[in-house]
């Protein structure tokens, strides 16, 4: 999945999203719990405050006493966690739990807490042995006693932060496992929803292979739309290249008919001036020819759903040349796998594979080999490459650009005319292609073409 790609847009933005969710869910889940805990912790020592209020009393020396015990046991147990302890407001006589041994709480860190309608205030204060506590404390006026009194009840808050962590790692692992789960839904669910999309894809790769013509099958509301409109573009671009056509053949029939008329003339007379004419004649057809051969090739080139097997075009032109060489006991092997193809039309392979097949036969000594290497990326797409190499003489380096030039000829003695290599570097360029002159392994020319697939 790239990270420019749709797929990873929506699953991104929808994975925020759904983790900011769950993180501000899990807070608000733990707040809510912590509260509840503490309310609970808060009540149960509030319950012990009564109970230790009630059983609290004023004997008949005017002391406080104590006239029962409270039922929670860990009252009695030194250094518990869970404490009472009841204070006179003035410099008197203290009661306090087996459970403080010789300790007493120190109640100042409470001093600036809040009380409730009922004379009720809760906060947290260190205890013995640096304990966190949780205090519940209320100043009461005994019947027989001359000042307030201030009645204690302190419980251990590591009970609380205990109850509390558990959840949290529950919440916590309840959390992650969501959000996995969420992370899943959203993949199947961004790739089921994008599937169409695959589909538009592999049937556009199956129009530029040339194995289809149109978009072809059903597909959802928001893009059938697009695949209508990809069809009509698709018909429009045939249109344009079928009236493309016509114009070229009317073009180049209205054309050569003059031609032939003025050549015939020419050819009358026989002086310099119907010479003349007929070599600017002569001329003016091969311009025309190449002009519009190549007006041909740059509709065919781009045109959609144009495929060419390579290998049954090189097996043809191999044989051909062998026939025609065959006094020279000239052999040509092919190398080309059946499945490459070439994404253009039949008769520009046919020249360009011929045109440097038939070079590489002129020079040869006894052997020629044409091998094709397919699945090449070049620019974003996929090339084949088709190398003719020849066991010649071979062309120097400085030499090469020279042949590729229109009309360039290095041997006169050979026949031609020099525009071979120069049409079929014409041909590579008009497809994206480009045609490369390398020293063959043989010891001749290695001429390596590069094409656009219709496999890719």
């Amino acid at each position: 999945m790239r990270s420019d790609s749709l797929a990873f847009r929506l699953v991104a933005g929808a994975a925020l999203w759904s983790a900011v969710a769950l993180v501000v869910g899990g807070l608000v889940l733990s707040a809510i719990f912590r509260n509840s805990v503490e309310r609970s912790f808060d009540a149960r020592l509030n319950v012990l405050l009564d109970s230790l209020i009630a059983t609290t009393e004023v004997d008949a020396a005017g002391n406080l006493v104590r006239i029962r015990e409270l039922s929670e046991t860990r009252f009695d147990l030194a250094y518990s966690g869970w404490y009472w302890q009841v204070s006179p407001l003035a410099e008197r006589t203290a009661l306090r739990s087996r459970s403080l041994f010789d300790q007493t709480l120190d109640l100042s860190s409470g001093r600036d807490a809040g009380r409730n309608d009922f004379g009720l205030k809760v906060f947290d204060v260190l205890g013995p042995e640096n304990q966190r506590l949780r205090v519940a404390e209320r100043r009461v006026a005994l019947p027989g006693y001359d000042i307030r009194v201030s009645f204690a009840v302190a419980g251990d808050r590591g009970e609380i932060d205990v109850e509390i962590q558990g959840f949290n790692t529950w919440l916590f692992m309840a959390m992650a496992a969501m959000g996995a789960g969420l992370l899943v839904a959203l993949l199947i669910q961004v790739r089921f929803g994008l599937r169409p999309l695959d589909r538009v894809r592999l049937a556009l790769a199956q129009i530029r292979s040339g194995r289809a013509t149109r978009l072809e099958g059903e597909f959802p509301s928001e893009i059938e739309p697009l695949a209508d409109e990809l069809n009509r573009l698709l018909d429009g671009n045939r249109e344009v290249l079928e009236r493309a056509r016509t114009h070229v053949g009317n073009l180049a029939h209205a054309l050569k008919t003059p031609l032939s008329v003025l050549t015939n003339e020419a050819r009358t007379h026989k002086d310099s001036f119907g010479q003349t004419v007929s070599r600017v004649a002569e001329q003016m057809r091969e311009q025309i020819d190449h002009h519009l051969a190549r007006a041909r090739m740059a509709a065919s080139a781009n045109v959609l759903g144009v495929n060419t097997p390579v290998a049954p075009v090189l097996t043809r032109i191999s044989r051909a040349l062998e026939r025609i060489h065959a006094d020279r006991g000239l052999v040509l092997a092919v190398d080309c796998p059946e499945t490459t193809g070439f994404r253009g039309e039949a008769q520009d392979l046919e020249e360009v594979a011929g045109n440097l097949v038939d070079n590489a036969c002129k020079w040869a000594a006894s052997r020629v080999v044409l091998r094709v290497t397919p699945g090449l990326l070049r620019k974003g797409r996929t090339f084949f490459m088709l190398a003719v190499e020849d066991d010649g003489p071979g062309l120097p380096e400085d030499a090469r650009q020279t042949v590729l030039k229109r009309g360039a000829r290095l041997d006169e003695t050979k026949p031609g005319s020099g525009l071979g290599l120069s049409i079929v570097t014409e041909i590579a360029e008009l497809y994206g292609g480009e045609l490369r002159l390398e020293t063959s392994e043989m010891g001749g020319l290695r001429a390596e073409l590069y094409l656009p697939a219709s496999t890719d």
